[in-house]
């Protein structure tokens, strides 16, 4: 991360955490220290795997960026949403409903969450070039600490977590790095978020869901842990569990791509957003995320070469011959996602078609 005098832009306060008794899902947390080792590769390998057929989920600690360095990307990612005026965000609405691309911003009330009740969620999207796009003015001098920020999660933090997925399967290390190339053709991107508090009406139209229960169709998402509870994760069991806060920690699960490239092993783990506990509501609840998916033109076909998936059998979503590429996944995926309410079953999940595929949202 850059180190020298550093543009001048507010602090963001973030709020304190709660002291609610939740019920907190129990996760692995891997120490990204050790994955310099081929020894603690092998270690953190066979970690990561049992999350993966598990809860989906982990922390990652000890990963190089500092709790100075933290802060100061939350400062810049509330940037976008409190130094922004709105005719300038309007300009810079991402193409989503015709290109299936979020680069830009998402404004708030563009979902359809439930009963006619439109989302309270804002976010700006920056592709990991950040020079291919037009930004908003007060984002610009910050352009060169938000390309380090990219870079470092993508060098420093994704492809070892790759290196450890692939390893997990028997694979070659590289087989997973070598997909996701940083300069390649794709939508890999860096999204500032920013959930504001909803009325008392929309809550209880809602059942108190801000987003869905999904999947995210990257294949691994990033998400730098902050002190407002409402990421939920749905276990094993059947029963939804709190994403419990672990200051200057990494939450990370895998998504579509990834569990279409595992055979269906390492599930793409449902999760959804919703009201954060009463002592943390009225607050604002600013993310940091980057998504990370293959290169555009990769198809995402199991890696039927693996020796685990020949033992434990390979689950498919669609023939080989069908499968998409990753620029025909995400596309399908974005354009559609939040545009129509959509017919439910008895215990709640609602399904639509992409690429002939089905997907399930659970509200």
């Amino acid at each position: 991360m850059p180190s020298l005098t550093l543009p001048q832009i507010p602090h963001y306060v973030p709020a304190p955490g709660t002291s609610e008794p939740l019920e907190y899902a129990d996760l692995v947390v891997i120490d990204l220290a050790k994955a310099k080792s081929p020894e603690g590769r092998a270690e953190l390998a066979v970690q990561v795997h049992d999350a993966m057929i598990t809860q989906g989920f982990f922390y990652v600690v000890n990963h190089g960026l500092t709790p100075v360095q933290n802060a100061r990307m939350f400062d810049i990612a509330d940037v976008p949403f409190s130094q922004v005026p709105e005719d300038e965000k309007k300009s810079l609405v991402a193409d989503i409903r015709e290109a299936g691309s979020y680069q830009g911003y998402k404004l708030r009330q563009f979902w359809h969450i439930d009963s006619g009740v439109r989302d309270q969620i804002e976010h700006y999207n920056l592709l990991r070039d950040v020079h291919k796009k037009q930004h908003p003015k007060a984002l610009v001098p910050l352009l060169p600490e938000i390309e380090a920020f990219a870079r470092f999660n993508h060098f420093e933090i994704l492809h070892p977590l790759l290196r450890l997925f692939a390893l997990g399967l028997e694979l070659p290390e590289e087989t997973f790095v070598d997909c996701h190339n940083f300069d390649a053709s794709g939508e890999t991107f860096v999204r500032f978020m920013k959930y504001f508090p909803r009325s008392e009406d929309e809550e209880v139209k809602t059942k108190n869901v801000w987003l869905k229960g999904h999947t995210d169709w990257a294949s691994v998402t990033i998400l730098w842990s902050q002190p407002v509870a409402a990421l939920q994760i749905l276990s094993p069991d059947g029963k939804w569990r709190w994403i419990r806060h672990i200051e200057n920690a990494i939450v990370i699960n895998a998504g579509d791509a990834m569990e279409f490239f595992s055979g269906g092993l390492y599930k793409a783990t449902i999760h959804r957003v919703v009201q954060p506990p009463a002592d943390q509501r009225g607050y604002t609840r600013l993310s940091l995320f980057y998504f990370a998916m293959p290169d555009d033109d990769v198809k995402l076909v199991p890696h039927s070469e693996s020796p685990v998936l020949q033992r434990h059998g390979i689950t498919r979503r669609f023939e080989d011959a069908d499968a998409p590429t990753m620029e025909m996944w995400r596309k399908g995926r974005c354009s559609v996602y939040g545009q129509t309410q959509l017919p439910k079953s008895e215990n709640g999940v609602e399904e639509q078609m992409v690429n002939g595929v089905v997907v399930k949202h659970y509200n």
